[in-house]
């Protein structure tokens, strides 16, 4: 199995991991943890923030990986770049979490095109 369908399971288990951050010794609700997150300190907050970001830039990145493996991208580069991906989508959660808004926003936009890097890998075989 190539290295970037290990890098979609740690994409896919990365907002598990984040979210621990958010509650690590809050007084948050688990019957309601979406109407606790307002009551959240600033860096759980900002954990909860990036948890849920996760969670929205999965299906694109787990569907350019599939993609580009079904239609046959050079299979070195795929696992690079979906490896760096995954590099960049712990980086940027660190940033938000330590509130490091602009390096956070460029990690977020190189991120980003790395996953539309991978979607039109195909066509550079």
């Amino acid at each position: 199995m190539p290295l970037a369908y290990w890098c979609v399971l740690v994409a896919a288990i990365l907002p598990l991991i984040i979210v621990v951050f958010a509650k690590a010794g809050g007084d948050g609700d688990n019957h309601h943890p979406r109407d606790s997150a307002e009551r959240l300190p600033p860096t759980a907050r900002r954990a909860y923030a990036a948890h849920l970001n996760a969670y929205e830039n999965f299906p694109f990145f787990a569907a350019a990986v599939i993609i580009a493996k079904t239609q046959d991208a050079p299979l070195t580069t795929l696992n690079i770049l979906a490896a760096l991906y995954i590099v960049l989508r712990i980086a940027y959660a660190a940033l938000y979490i330590g509130d490091y808004a602009t390096p956070r926003s460029v990690v977020f936009s190189v991120a980003w095109l790395i996953n539309i890097a991978i979607f039109v890998l195909p066509l550079f075989r």
